[in-house]
């Protein structure tokens, strides 16, 4: 026994303990953040028609989810099977039907997240093409896209049955009206292991001219699911919250929509019979945060209340736990219609998109 582990155990397990060890250290070294305040370049030939104040606009929210969650598909981050969608064309598929899900909402301003445009998990589709071609065709309107990375992941080999490998994705803002001055910030992040699994979250804004000589300031943010620690959140919202009031203070109007993470009203899973899972992405939004002259506006009508997310660790089958998380933020010179989620029936992603209608006062 004695030289059978020294010759064929021993060996087997130098080999395995080294090849982790080089892979842990190609994490650490391959590991780095987006820079900050990066100028974003706006594609695409939209109109010079400036916003008008006094108008009714409708604006749509919707995280794609990479393309990968059909109603059958289960992740496995949340404890689930899968790691990459399950083909090519189960990808074009999901991603065609989110975009055409918003353009049947005939929206003046579009915001998704997750959109992937180089990755093992979304089997290298350039979802940024498939959304701005498919808006481009079948709206009849020349449409401006904002794209801005919020990851780029070294390759994770895990889980090792369909290993997550190398994926960059992020958020892309279009509308048919012309965006300038877009730019990228990074959001605080936490500095322990989960790191290497979250995204590099940001924010992106974008300025629009509105007929008074002021600016619409659109935001498109995915803020942090999967940490081990509820204020690195909150450390987020202060951060948006200043950058928002920065803008308001120069006169301009904020709007602010995407994927919060965070319960938009408290105690919202309850509506749909279900206790909270604990999970930080299930606390509440502390809208307490933001300052007096902006709000939360939650997408949810309370008598018939449509779910925005699903848990991820078994399919879609009606009986998973749902809440909402995704929603918008407006400044008090924006007055606000109404708000309400698309009842996709979680169909091309783990998310339902949102729509709000809205005047510029």
């Amino acid at each position: 026994m004695s030289k059978l582990f020294l010759k064929v155990i021993m060996p087997v397990l130098v080999i395995f303990l080294l090849t982790l060890i080089f892979y842990l250290l190609y994490l650490i070294l391959s590991y780095h953040r987006i820079p900050d305040a990066i100028k974003l370049s706006e594609e695409g030939l939209a109109n010079n028609e400036k916003v008008a104040i006094g108008k009714q606009y409708r604006i749509t929210s919707s995280n794609v989810g990479f393309g990968a969650y059909s109603q059958d598909f289960s992740f496995f981050m949340d404890g689930g099977k899968y790691s990459w969608a399950y083909s090519k064309e189960e990808v074009i598929k999901n991603i065609t039907g989110s975009t055409d899900t918003i353009l049947n909402k005939k929206a003046d301003f579009m915001l998704f997240q997750e959109v992937d445009f180089e990755g093992t998990r979304s089997h290298h589709v350039d979802e940024r093409k498939i959304i701005s071609d498919r808006l481009n065709e079948k709206s009849g309107l020349s449409i401006n896209t904002v794209f801005a990375q919020n990851y780029d992941s070294a390759f994770l080999f895990w889980p090792l049955t369909q290993p997550h490998g190398a994926n960059k994705s992020g958020i892309l803002t279009a509308t048919g009206f012309r965006c300038f001055d877009s730019i990228r910030r990074s959001f605080p992040i936490e500095t322990g292991l989960s790191k290497f699994l979250d995204l590099d979250r940001c924010f992106m804004k974008t300025h629009i001219e509105t007929e008074n000589g002021k600016n619409l300031v659109l935001y498109n943010t995915h803020m942090s699911a999967y940490t081990t620690n509820a204020e690195t959140s909150t450390r987020q919202i202060e951060m948006l919250n200043d950058d928002m009031m920065e803008e308001y203070r120069k006169g301009n109007y904020i709007l602010c929509g995407g994927d919060l993470n965070r319960e938009v009203l408290e105690g919202m899973s309850k509506y749909f019979g279900f206790e909270s899972n604990g999970l930080n992405w299930t606390k509440t939004f502390p809208s307490e945060k933001l300052d007096p002259h902006l709000k939360l506006v939650p997408p949810v009508n309370l008598e018939h209340p449509i779910p925005t997310v699903r848990d991820t660790k078994e399919p879609w089958n009606g009986k998973n736990f749902v809440t909402v998380i995704d929603g918008f933020i407006v400044s008090d010179n924006v007055e606000v219609i109404s708000a309400d989620v698309i009842d996709n029936d979680f169909k091309f992603s783990d998310h339902n998109p949102i729509y709000m209608d809205f005047i510029l006062k």
